[in-house]
């Protein structure tokens, strides 16, 4: 089996196939025979279903730079490097059926993606900025029975969230969490505090960063201007890589977040799932002011 796929892998580069099939190979791991070399450059469909990988390779891109469609339908895949987000030109990401628990954001930033599986799996949040682009119409989430909340990027796009929301019993939840009514939504683990509509001011330490992002990003556009002797490493790092961004103004977010649920059932898509999730969409704001103007459907 392995010198077969070889093989296929060898004739594949030497005739510069733009589609390769590896369904049903047995595969536990990533081939090492595509990303020989320069890998196959002029490849633009692979697809591997049903096979039992449990996590993608991190120069995925580096030797697969013109994938444009990346099936991986039916495996174990735990975690999604961050690199994917690599892939400029990938327009259809299919990752249903396999175990994924979390959506590393940098999917969220394939500015080409149009087409975004993720049925049959783990998820129990999605990335709050999942959805902001133009480009992506259509997210199936079905059958995520942890997930309840869904990024407000995402009204109007997702085509299948159905069996999501199940009631379950969380034995030991480390995660933040609000409610809203009867309603519960989890929020992604880098969330550190939750703001709510009686906050007056914004915690010092958001307000530091916050002005630090803005003087030195916004207006020198180089954020390795400040040393790391001026902030402690792990203030430098977050100011690199804020939570996400306001749904209404766009302002980051660095420490805390104002989240908002629009129940799936009060829009205009509730007819779409009959009533068969219990899924809310959830806008991340980044102030009292913004969470209390903020309308999905305005």
């Amino acid at each position: 089996m392995a010198s077969e796929l070889c093989k296929t892998i060898s004739v594949a580069r030497l005739e510069k196939h733009k589609n390769l099939f590896l369904n049903y190979r047995n595969l536990h791991h990533f081939p090492m025979e595509l990303l020989k070399d320069e890998g196959l450059q002029y490849l633009e469909r692979l697809y591997m279903k049903r096979n039992s990988l449990t996590t993608l390779p991190e120069d995925l891109a580096q030797k697969l730079p013109n994938l444009v469609e990346l099936y991986l339908h039916s495996n174990n895949i735990v975690v999604v490097p961050e690199a994917i987000g690599s892939l400029v030109k990938l327009q259809c990401l299919d990752l249903s059926d396999n175990a994924l628990e979390i959506v590393c954001p940098e999917i969220g930033r394939l500015r080409s993606l149009r087409h975004l599986r993720l049925a049959n799996n783990q998820l129990k949040f999605l990335p709050p900025d999942l959805g902001r682009s133009r480009e992506l119409q259509y997210v199936y989430v079905d059958n995520n029975i942890h997930l309840k909340g869904l990024p407000s990027y995402l009204y109007n796009k997702v085509i299948g969230c159905s069996g999501c929301g199940s009631p379950i019993q969380f034995s030991e939840v480390k995660l933040l969490s609000f409610s809203s009514g009867q309603l519960t939504v989890f929020l992604p683990a880098e969330v550190k505090s939750i703001g709510t509509e009686t906050d007056h001011v914004l915690p010092l330490q958001e307000l530091a960063m916050r002005s630090l992002y803005n003087s030195y990003y916004k207006l020198i556009k180089d954020l390795n201007f400040l040393s790391p002797i001026s902030l402690p490493k792990s203030l430098l790092e977050l100011l690199h890589c804020p939570l996400g961004h306001c749904h209404r103004c766009s302002e980051p977010m660095f420490t805390i977040v104002y989240p908002k649920l629009f129940p799936l059932r009060e829009t205009p898509m509730a007819g779409l799932h009959q009533g068969r999730t219990t899924v809310s969409f959830v806008a991340y704001c980044c102030s009292t002011q913004c969470l209390q103007t903020f309308d999905l459907l305005s």
